[in-house]
């Protein structure tokens, strides 16, 4: 499979009109999930930085 041959499936992939998200992944879920894993990282870090 050649570079161009790639590029070229790519963009026909793109320009489908449905997109490609799933009707029950919720941008909202998935933005609340994201920061509270980030939130829970940032604490666990804090954590084992005690003598800074």
């Amino acid at each position: 499979m050649s570079l161009p041959l790639s590029a070229a499936q790519f963009v026909t992939l793109a320009a489908e009109e449905h997109g490609g998200n799933h009707e029950s992944l919720s941008p909202y879920v998935t933005g609340i999930g994201a920061f509270v894993i980030l939130m829970l990282l940032l604490w666990i870090t804090t954590r084992f930085n005690r003598d800074r």
